[in-house]
């Protein structure tokens, strides 16, 4: 079913983000693993693929698993992985209660959302802590420059700034987009930094991050 056709179907309790750019060798896998286990879960969902202009045959990779429920597949020219999150976001908002956002590269599984799922009442963010991750030089670089800037400007409430795989409330997100200009490199930063500074409930649970 194409995006278009559910345009005006009813919220459902999650609306997945999943920016997806040039993971062809990957993409089927990730897809396929995400969808059983919230299927499994009997979650009423939607799976919102954002294909980012990619430029191997990851689009149709993606429109060959098109019949899977709950899947929607949308192309976009490419504009980079964050304005590609937001264009998500700006959809989910509209659809689901919850917006769960995860990238596409396998960094991260499924196993640890149940977990996740089964505590979103206590919260309006639940972030998760990447543990065992191995990053070259410049990427820890990056990741205590963005650590630091997002703390000394909100607070330590959230650990891990830019983690992706964070499980939000519609009615605390949607309010934050707007804050957010579309060219932003990485929105979900200033997402973690907005939700610490406006006193939102914040969940960090450790999550099993791998090459």
């Amino acid at each position: 079913m194409t995006a278009d056709n559910r345009a005006n179907q009813a919220k459902v309790q999650l609306a997945l983000i999943m920016p997806v750019y040039n993971e062809a060798a990957c993409i089927a896998t990730v897809v396929r693993s995400w969808h059983a286990m919230l299927a499994g879960l009997k979650i009423d969902f939607r799976f919102i693929v954002l294909n980012d202009g990619s430029r191997d045959n990851t689009l149709q990779v993606l429109q060959a698993m098109a019949p899977l429920p709950e899947l929607v597949i949308i192309d976009k020219p490419n504009s980079g992985h964050g304005p590609t999150i937001l264009a998500g976001y700006a959809r989910a908002v509209h659809e689901g209660e919850w917006v769960f956002q995860v990238d596409s590269d396998d960094e991260v599984t499924p196993d640890d959302f149940p977990e996740f799922w089964s505590q979103r009442d206590s919260a309006d963010f639940l972030f998760g802590i990447r543990t065992g991750r191995r990053q070259n030089l410049g990427r820890r670089m990056i990741s205590m420059v963005s650590r630091m800037v997002v703390h000394g400007a909100a607070g330590t409430s959230v650990q891990d700034v830019n983690v992706p795989f964070r499980l939000m409330r519609r009615e605390c997100l949607a309010p934050m987009l707007p804050c957010i200009p579309g060219a932003t490199f990485a929105p979900n930063l200033v997402i973690a930094g907005l939700a610490a500074r406006g006193g939102c409930r914040i969940i960090n649970k450790p999550i099993t991050s791998r090459p």
